[in-house]
């Protein structure tokens, strides 16, 4: 049973900011506007937070396949993390942004994926931070570097290949965690094709959060995945990694096992599609 909660309170994280044993990072971002972020976390910020981008930071470079997002380096990321003072195995990690913690989920996801444990997302996020009356400042801490060593967790993972042989295979469901028009075609802003993968069912990942970026009861999060209750394996995708791991954290709070991303997601997908067309 872990020490810690992998949800935590703004009321909480409040008498945490003197702690040396746990470190916040902003995780802010909008895809429309990639510096938007960054900005963001120079005007104000929590009180002693780090800043983590997706592009830079939580992703590697584009290449023609790999989806929008894919994988970070792991050493890079790993020497990243070390930087800030993140050392593995023993800091706690509190991730929070302003997006119904989507990008947040993706720090998480990606910690534990180098096998650090030590990771909660701030309920609320950012507003929920400033609503409740709590310190924000634009002052950069400085950091202690330490040693992070990445303990690889190679089989939570998916490629394209995996996926095509996965997907229809009664052992195995493939979930798409987009918005429903976008995995029903009715509208793609983003990819070069719209649509889903055959046979994927769809359970967007908004519905792990409420509007105001809170997580619902757990007794929530359980029934959005009832219907799955006897699939051995469940693999998840969305667009390129990142709205997945919210339900890749929902799934976890539900105390489900075998859960694998394709971090690649749909706009892998279509790099394959349009390969072959």
């Amino acid at each position: 049973m872990n020490d810690f909660s992998p949800i935590v309170s703004s009321q909480w994280l409040a008498q945490q900011l003197d702690n040396p044993s746990v470190i916040i990072i902003d995780c802010r971002f909008q895809l429309a506007d990639p510096n938007w972020g960054y900005q963001q976390y120079l005007t104000n910020h929590i009180q002693g937070a780090y800043f983590l981008d997706l592009n830079r930071d939580l992703s590697a470079p584009v290449a023609k396949h790999g989806g929008r997002h894919p994988l970070p380096n792991p050493e890079q990321l790993a020497a990243k993390l070390g930087s800030i003072g993140i050392k593995s195995g023993e800091t706690w990690v509190i991730a929070y942004d302003e997006n119904r913690s989507c990008f947040a989920a993706r720090l998480w996801w990606l910690l534990r994926y180098l096998g650090h444990e030590r990771v909660s997302i701030l309920d609320g996020g950012f507003l929920g931070w400033i609503t409740a009356g709590n310190p924000i400042s634009n002052d950069l801490p400085t950091p202690i570097p330490t040693q992070f060593i990445p303990q690889i967790q190679s089989d939570w993972i998916v490629d394209y290949d995996t996926v095509k042989a996965l997907k229809d295979k009664p052992s195995a469901i493939l979930v798409d965690s987009r918005e429903g028009d976008r995995y029903s075609g009715i509208r793609e802003p983003i990819d070069p094709i719209a649509g889903h993968i055959q046979g994927a069912v769809n359970s967007p990942w908004n519905q792990v959060i409420d509007e105001s970026g809170y997580f619902h009861p757990i007794e929530d999060q359980q029934r959005l995945w009832d219907n799955y209750q006897t699939t051995e394996e469940m693999i998840i995708y969305c667009g390129s990694g990142v709205t997945a791991c919210v339900n890749i954290f929902s799934l976890t709070l539900t105390r489900r096992q075998n859960i694998k991303l394709y971090p690649g997601g749909w706009s892998d997908w279509c790099s394959y599609l349009l390969a072959s067309s």
